[in-house]
């Protein structure tokens, strides 16, 4: 009999507007400031539903309404165009069609994932969709297929398959170059919908921002005391309350998310499949890595790599990082709950549990 555990419950933080949801909590704000929010119009908060998660997103200025207000219409669009599970959306099109037209926002985010793709040695791939498709992630029919069925879809997988041809509009057309190639954005599109929330908030002078996405946390500037915000990253094993955390970090203006196998899994057999695949391998990850945080300024470049990373294991994901490390840093716990952290955010983790440094 298959069990399975979606991404938990994300009723439990939804008061506490201040506190991230999944696998990142923001702990900066008690219940003082949470009525706060509510009752100074220089501060405004909503919360919604999008992407498959519950999103929240707080703002501080004379124009955080406006600017929350747009920042939901803006993630709004962008899942109608990027949703697998939207019939009508563009990659839904695309993967229906065998390719077609999209629209700037899309050929942007596509674009992106090749040069992911290239980057990262094709651990980070959003043609594997046919794969997570096949083993029910996307459907909830969860299953694991024949070695035969995998090795028929395994040639279908690979970024280098896909291509964008440009028009004078910065919308492109798409094409695959074989049939039944699909590809899905749901490993970035909360990134990239980060981001141009944060941009969106900086347009309406906004100074001081949450923006939480489901565990994707995208920081604008500092507390309003000019501090730093604290961060928790959750612990990240499946049986794991969402208010048990491993550490705290202090930052600011930045981007922070966690890609992790404990949220979304199915169990068969004694055995447990992530939602995390290994493009390769054409299977889900057996990554020696529990979870991978990733700290940078973009939330685009955050989502990117931390699910890339993950594929890579603790070495691979090491030796990235060391290869990278002037674009991000790094927070990865491994399967006996060690810590490794960048160098460049050692001082700033706060944790009980055993820390290795890695420069």
């Amino acid at each position: 009999m298959n069990t399975m555990k979606t991404t938990r419950s994300f009723k439990k933080g939804l008061l506490l507007i201040a506190l991230c949801l999944t696998s990142l909590m923001l702990t900066s704000c008690d219940a003082s400031d949470v009525t706060n929010i509510f009752s100074n119009k220089k501060e405004y908060s909503t919360t919604l539903f999008a992407m498959d998660t519950y999103m929240t997103l707080t703002a501080y200025g004379k124009n955080a309404q406006e600017a929350v207000t747009a920042a939901t219409k803006e993630i709004t669009y962008l899942e109608d165009i990027f949703s697998t599970n939207i019939d009508t959306s563009e990659i839904a099109q695309v993967n229906a069609n065998g390719g077609g037209d999209v629209s700037e926002d899309t050929a942007f985010l596509i674009q992106k994932s090749i040069d992911y793709y290239n980057e990262t040695y094709g651990t980070y791939d959003i043609s594997v969709y046919p794969l997570v498709y096949e083993w029910g992630f996307t459907t909830q029919d969860y299953k694991v297929p024949t070695e035969n069925r995998i090795e028929e879809l395994l040639p279908l997988i690979g970024s280098d398959k896909l291509h964008l041809s440009y028009h004078d509009d910065g919308s492109a057309t798409v094409s695959f170059d074989k049939k039944g190639m699909m590809i899905d954005l749901g490993t970035i599109a909360k990134g990239y919908a980060s981001q141009k929330v944060a941009d969106i908030f900086k347009e309406y002078d906004i100074e001081s921002g949450l923006i939480n996405l489901g565990g994707n946390v995208q920081l604008v500037g500092s507390k309003t005391d000019g501090t730093n915000w604290n961060v928790a990253i959750q612990k990240p094993d499946k049986d794991a309350e969402d208010s048990d955390y491993v550490g705290i970090l202090s930052t600011s203006d930045c981007a922070v998310t966690t890609a992790g196998g404990y949220e979304r899994y199915f169990e068969e057999d004694g055995i447990t499949y992530r939602h995390i695949f290994d493009p390769s391998t054409g299977r889900p990850t057996e990554s020696t890595l529990k979870s991978v945080s990733i700290v940078t300024k973009s939330g685009i470049d955050a989502d990117g790599y931390d699910t890339a990373l993950f594929v890579m294991d603790l070495d691979g994901a090491i030796s990235f990082w060391r290869e990278h490390k002037d674009l991000f840093d790094v927070i990865l716990i491994a399967e006996d709950d060690t810590i490794y952290i960048s160098e460049g955010i050692a001082d700033s983790f706060t944790t009980d549990y055993t820390v290795e440094v890695i420069k």
